[in-house]
């Protein structure tokens, strides 16, 4: 076993690099990313770029209604973005790749196929903005446009015809950015006249009227129509536009616009916003909405807006928009047998919309098909009950019921239907040959592990037809079928020794022929043992987690060994479903960014994920009793690596990220379980989320007794064991403010607590640069050498 090497260094307030074993790993390139082409007949392979040094993440960005944007570029900033450095097509029937020679450094994000499949977009980073690029299956690439707005997301998208793209542009002769005053023209107000308005507890909102202005700048945009040759064409107006989608038959575009007056309370989503349809010029056509700011919400997680929302083009269709709306007034408390429906209007949009259907529950999604079929779902949080309602849609009104479930419930999870996109360029579902069924893939979990699978769903209603099921010992999931009658397949396979690969296969059987070859990214894991384990709590309740153990280790001549239980506690209405295990044996189990598991090259064994299943059945509030059934959880998952021989009891360490961080702190004021906890971005004092958390919608002073049981703050005073407290300076989650762990460290540190606060500069919620993560997993590390590992001293023998 290696020797960890992270406490012959200091503390200090420098950036140390991770153990010699875990560095490595970072430094090394992560396998690259694939994206198969409409036709089926390309792969795209995509070179990742690794982790981010500290400097790009230092560079300045603006944090505006929700969004962080690097200024320089008018994009989304550095933390917000996965950048790409390689491209390559790989033909799939002749195994033959051409690279793609880009200019050296590039970096680029958001790959997205034509329709026809001949060409791909991407957009790409350079020093004063951001450009568009398209690439063909030939190898040849080139910029088409500069001076995209990425600030809302991804600012292209094709045309069905695959002859041009629609982009999102900084207006041309926009000026220079708002410069801010150093004398302030007066006081920022705000005022509440006795209507309820709660908010839950967001972060990088706008705070004055210089943040109005900057956003105003930055995220105004120009629609326009850019062909191939690069030759653009404005549409419309200027505006804030949050969305836009092109309808299948190519003449109408839909866009969701922001509007004034804007909020200091909530993000941007909650603006007032436009919806609303015109000619794929920009000629007015159809206003959907024009909603005033929703800040009337209830705090509930299936609250929504009054009126229509989620507008969206059927995808089989040459140009019909469907739209939900409330039927409960936007509170999901409200005692109504249909919540939501969902209506459609069809060019030229004069007539009066039909209503396709109504949802028992909040409005999910719809997956379409063709006028006979498409597939509604609905999804209630309180119940975790969802609903699978056929429809028709060129009948509208007349669904039949498919399918109501726990969405929790890994067993009788039935998968979804598998889509694929038309000629539009449009998701749509993959309908068997016969039409009378789709094809339907999901991940197969039972007791024995997760085995992925083909079946077919008569649209009619009836039981699934299974064609195909990954077979131990690997685990391998159904990418695209390749041909018209569904004989074949590509699907990508892995096993607990198997690096994942692109595998072309039969639906039918025969022996499977390899795509890619892709190679272990970090083979000193190889020799990682790993294997599901499964205990009970001390009510009766079955719990499983995933024990990993060191390369090298044997029981006999090493013994039991300091160990590290990581973990994530998670709310359920149902006991059974929260007593479901699913080995994880057939998986391929890599440690990437500030994974914990790369502390098994420093000698520790790892439970990964034991279940901390906290349960409210029968509509009782699951957090109610969530310090006892924590406590419970935790108990039993020690007694069980400590029963198989491997686990020490007496070099016991907790740990968890976020929601696990306030876990942490739970547990080890509340048990005597763990000799130290490492606690990563989490929060800690649940007065400062008072309108509800995590899977609590009750407002603290619904719940009061709640809150204050489940703050580790409140007990701050009784955490006696070490604790490591990291945290993003820039946390971006909603919540964890770092003043969470700031206030907690000063909190331990008045009650004589051995703590160390780590604050990483410049970094949000989950840790991106090379020198953040090589920190963080020097001081986890390092705290578990200096209070985890040395074995306990043996009590003194009896007086003769």
């Amino acid at each position: 076993m290696l020797a960890s090497t992270a406490s012959a260094q200091e503390a200090g307030t420098t950036y140390h690099r991770a153990p010699d074993a875990i560095a490595r790993i970072l430094e090394a390139p992560p396998t690259p990313a694939v994206a198969v082409s409409p036709d089926h007949r390309t792969l795209a392979i995509l070179g990742r770029e690794n982790l981010p040094g500290i400097a790009n993440l230092s560079k300045p960005i603006l944090r505006l209604a929700g969004y962080r944007i690097d200024p320089a570029t008018n994009g989304q900033a550095e933390m917000r973005v996965q950048w790409l450095n390689a491209l390559g097509f790989k033909d799939i029937a002749t195994g033959r790749t051409v690279q793609v020679q880009l200019p050296a450094g590039t970096r680029f994000a958001a790959p997205d196929w034509s329709p026809d499949g001949t060409r791909l977009a991407f957009y790409v980073q350079e020093p004063d903005g951001l450009s568009l690029w398209i690439a063909e299956r030939s190898g040849a690439a080139r910029r088409v446009a500069s001076g995209l707005n990425g600030t809302f997301g991804t600012p292209f998208a094709w045309t069905p015809d695959s002859q041009a793209l629609i982009a999102y542009m900084v207006p041309a002769g926009r000026g220079a950015a708002p410069v801010a005053t150093t004398t302030p023209a007066g006081p920022v107000v705000q005022e509440s006249m006795g209507r309820v308005s709660a908010a839950r507890t967001y972060e990088d909102l706008l705070r004055g009227a210089y943040d109005e202005a900057l956003f105003d700048h930055y995220f105004t945009g120009q629609l326009a129509r850019i062909d191939l040759a690069g030759t653009a064409r404005p549409i419309g107006q200027p505006g804030l536009v949050t969305e836009f989608s092109v309808s299948p038959d190519g003449r109408y575009l839909l866009t969701e616009r922001l509007k004034r007056p804007y909020s200091y309370l909530l993000p941007a989503g909650y603006f007032p916003t436009e919806i609303a349809v015109s000619t794929i010029d920009g000629q007015p056509v159809r206003t959907l909405v024009d909603r005033p700011l929703a800040d009337d919400l209830p705090v509930d997680f299936d609250a929504t807006v009054k009126g229509p929302r989620e507008a969206m083009w059927r995808a089989d269709a040459p140009a019909t928009l469907v739209w939900a709306e409330a039927l409960d007034g936007g509170d999901p408390k409200a005692k109504v047998a249909f919540h939501d429906r969902i209506l459609m209007q069809g060019a030229p949009f004069s007539a009066a919309p039909v209503e396709l259907a109504q949802t028992p529950a909040r409005f999910g999604g719809i997956l379409w098909g063709n006028d006979d079929f498409a597939l509604v779902v609905d999804r209630e949080w309180r119940t975790r009950t969802e609903h699978r309602i056929g429809v028709s849609p060129a009948r509208p009104g007349q669904t039949r019921a498919l399918l109501t479930r726990n969405y929790q419930d890994q067993y009788g999870d039935p998968g979804m239907p598998m889509t694929e996109e038309n000629a539009a360029g449009k998701p749509v579902m993959r309908f068997t040959p016969a039409r009378d069924a789709v094809y339907m893939t999901g991940d197969g979990a039972t007791r024995a592990g997760a085995f992925p699978f083909l079946a077919t769903m008569p649209v009619a209603g009836g039981e699934q037809k299974r064609l195909w099921t990954a077979q131990a010992p690997y685990y391998e999931t159904v990418v695209a079928l390749l041909d018209e009658k569904g004989e074949r397949m590509l699907t990508r396979r892995e096993s607990a020794k198997l690096a994942p690969n692109y595998m072309l296969r039969g639906v039918k059987g025969g022996r499977p022929r390899p795509i890619t070859y892709f190679a272990d990214p970090a083979p000193v894991f190889a020799g990682v043992k790993q294997q599901t384990i499964t205990y009970n709590r001390a009510d009766g309740l079955p719990l499983s987690g995933s024990l990993y153990l060191p390369a090298g280790y044997d029981a006999k001549r090493d013994g039991p060994l300091p160990t590290l239980l990581w973990a994530y506690p998670a709310e359920y209405t149902d006991a059974k479903v929260a007593g479901q295990t699913v080995d994880q044996g057939n998986r391929f189990v890599r440690p990437r960014g500030i994974s914990h598991l790369f502390l098994l090259t420093q000698g520790y064994a790892i439970l990964d994920n034991p279940a901390m299943p906290i349960i409210g059945e029968g509509g009782a509030e699951a957090n109610d009793t969530y310090v006892k059934q924590l406590r419970e959880d935790a108990q039993a998952a020690v007694d069980a690596v400590v029963k198989l021989g491997v686990g020490d009891r007496t070099r016991m360490a907790v740990g968890g990220h976020s929601y696990g961080a306030f876990m942490t702190a739970n547990l080890l004021a509340h048990t005597d379980l763990f000799r130290a906890g490492i606690a990563r971005s989490g929060a800690y004092n649940r007065t400062l989320t008072p309108f509800g958390f995590q899977a609590e919608q009750r407002t603290y002073w619904q719940a009061t007794p709640t809150y204050t049981e489940m703050s580790p703050f409140t007990y701050a005073n009784r955490i006696k064991e070490p604790i490591l407290l990291i945290h993003g300076a820039a946390d971006d989650n909603s919540g964890t403010f770092p003043i969470q762990s700031e206030r907690m460290y000063a909190a331990l540190k008045g009650n004589g607590a051995t703590v160390r606060y780590v604050v990483l500069p410049n970094e949000a919620h989950g840790y991106r640069a090379l020198e953040s993560t090589g920190e963080t997993l020097w001081q986890m590390t390092d705290w578990l050498d200096r209070h985890v590992k040395p074995k306990a001293a043996a009590p003194a023998a009896p007086a003769q």
